[in-house]
């Protein structure tokens, strides 16, 4: 199932995308929502972001080719996390900011997790995958001349725009091995497997659970395979990921 939300006219509602229709929800994702009837073309709205999370936790180093990348660098023992604010999250077509703070904006291709319920301590892997409410493709824009300046990446990483994601949330996938791929205008830059996380969802979910409250619409970004590299004004980004679909963001400058 495919759960979008989206703007129609001057209202924003949430509702399950089926073929090129929205059939509409009355309420959130989270709160038992019911049909209202209502359907409406997708053609005729606008996709937003599919959740508002609390705050977005990202994973670093959690594929092999991406730490040898970066010089080699050993995997990390335990998940290596960091956060982004809520403030961070832009949806479907929004523009990536080339920030004027920054000579270097890279794109990062990434698989989102969408937490569905509260989710505390959680150490029985069944729980674990029971919080996930479901999937969406996300970009870890990072700036990544800063990074190398910081040694924590709150600036790097957590500047407005930096965590689009989308289009929807797709709760029907096994993230297990799925091809995920990022496009800078149309040229392939990434393309590896799921298969290949050092930690997988659940694994994740259960780790940072141990040390913070995961609440219902906050997003896991488990890392990015290698390919990563610098966005240009008007670059078009596609971050495609098997069963759950397509996210493009445009670069530009300001």
């Amino acid at each position: 199932m495919r759960l979008v939300r989206f703007r129609f006219g001057d209202r924003i509602a949430t509702g399950v995308l089926e073929g090129g229709v929205i059939r509409v929800l009355a309420g959130t994702f989270f709160e038992a929502p019911v049909p209202t009837g209502e359907e409406i073309p997708l053609d005729d709205v606008r996709l937003l972001a599919p959740v508002l999370p609390s705050k977005v936790i990202g994973v670093g180093l959690n594929y092999a080719s991406h730490a040898k990348e970066f010089g080699g660098r050993e995997l990390p023992a335990e998940p290596l996390l960091f956060i982004k604010p809520s403030t961070a999250v832009i949806g479907p077509q929004d523009p990536i900011p080339l920030h004027p703070m920054s000579e270097h904006v890279d794109y990062e291709g990434e698989l989102g997790v969408v937490i569905g319920r509260l989710a505390r301590k959680v150490s029985d892997p069944a729980e674990a995958e029971r919080a996930i409410l479901g999937y969406v493709c996300a970009n870890d824009v990072t700036l990544r001349d800063l990074q190398a300046k910081d040694d924590q990446w709150t600036r790097a990483k957590g500047f407005d725009g930096s965590a689009p994601i989308g289009p929807w949330i797709e709760t029907a996938c096994d993230p297990a091995d799925l091809a995920i791929e990022t496009r800078v205008n149309g040229e392939v830059k990434q393309s590896q497997r799921t298969s290949d996380l050092v930690f997988s969802p659940v694994a994740l979910v259960s780790y940072i659970t141990q040390y913070m409250t995961l609440l219902p619409g906050d997003v896991i970004m488990t890392g990015t395979p290698s390919g990563v590299g610098p966005l240009s004004p008007r670059d078009r980004v596609e971050v495609e990921i098997e069963g759950i679909g397509v996210l493009e963001n445009t670069a530009v400058a300001g």
